[in-house]
């Protein structure tokens, strides 16, 4: 079963193979019809029937609220009266401008869960080619949820061209995100002045990546990096139980097995160490579908994986 209720895109077929292909430069309008995002999130008090079966007295639950689609009047979630509704046309909106004058241009964007979960990523002009050849493009991905399950979120992320895998980048001491809490309302031009400094952050967010291209990783660093990277929780067990399979994969990955391993700017290097990881995640890692797969590595388990691979190889570097 695919997460993907609709989807809209630029260049290369996604990783599930659906969507609407697109050509480049097409309007924001143009993407709310064929990503499927031109219905609202429409509001209702809950109510309740009281006594047996359909017959009994109708009750409002004036605390809370129904979200349902305007289009198919499927219900989406029950929320708290406090709680701020994000319109799938308002994440697209957010990009006009930033596509319009700032460079920009939407590669992604589509909806999730039957409407509860909804994206669109742009690439944002910056690019960099690491050793002649490991070309890493800058990307920013918007997303939120109604159902509870995502703040509205704002995180610059780079796409490693050879392989496609995916990393948030790092803003500073901070993981490079920006989150609107849906208790408070999503104003897009505060989020933008935010972002206007995560935006002159590509260029150290370069060096790193360079740094990591000069640092050779013995193979015992590379095992015990693996073993505090890939962990997992077991029952009955405090510490956190190094994930044995998934570790001698990742090796697998870093030792030639991965796309780009043998480039000049992976092999042996902190940063072929942290992009078998990032392959891993977003590709490989065990899940119910690609889809699956995917969301996980974008806001789930697998960010946090990546997250924690980013921590430990930068200390390699320090």
């Amino acid at each position: 079963m695919h997460l993907v209720e609709s989807m809209a895109y630029t260049g290369d077929r996604p990783w599930h193979g659906l969507g609407n292909k697109l050509a480049p430069q097409q309007s924001i309008d143009d993407w709310k019809r064929q990503a499927g995002m031109d219905w609202r999130i429409e509001e209702s008090e809950v109510r309740f029937i009281s006594g047996n079966g359909n017959i009994g007295a109708i009750h409002a639950f004036p605390e809370n609220k129904v979200l349902y689609r305007s289009d198919t009047k499927a219900p989406l979630a029950v929320v708290s009266n406090r709680y701020k509704v994000v319109q799938p046309s308002e994440v697209l909106e957010f990009y006009r401008d930033l596509t319009e004058v700032g460079g920009f241009e939407l590669e992604t964007a589509g909806v999730l869960r039957q409407g509860r979960k909804f994206w669109a990523l742009a690439r944002t002009g910056q690019s960099v080619t690491l050793k002649g050849r490991d070309k890493v493009d800058g990307y920013l991905l918007l997303a939120t949820a109604c159902d509870g399950s995502l703040a509205t979120t704002a995180q610059f992320t780079s796409v490693r061209v050879v392989c496609n895998n995916t990393l948030q980048i790092a803003l500073g001491d901070s993981n490079g995100s920006i989150k609107v809490s849906h208790r408070s309302k999503f104003n897009p031009e505060v989020v933008k002045r935010q972002l206007g400094i995560a935006v002159s952050s590509w260029e150290p967010f370069v060096s790193r990546m360079k740094a990591l291209c000069e640092c050779p990783v013995d193979p015992d660093s590379v095992e015990g990096l693996l073993r505090r990277v890939l962990t997992y929780q077991a029952q009955d067990i405090a510490a956190p139980v190094a994930n044995e399979q998934a570790i001698a994969n990742v090796r697998a990955i870093y030792e030639g097995g991965g796309k780009g391993a043998l480039l000049a700017s992976s092999r042996g290097t902190a940063w072929g160490l942290l992009n078998s990881v990032t392959e891993f995640v977003d590709f490989h890692r065990r899940a119910r579908s690609a889809d699956h797969r995917r969301e996980a590595a974008w806001f789930g388990q697998g960010a946090q994986i990546k997250q924690r691979a980013w921590d430990e190889v930068m200390k390699l570097v320090a």
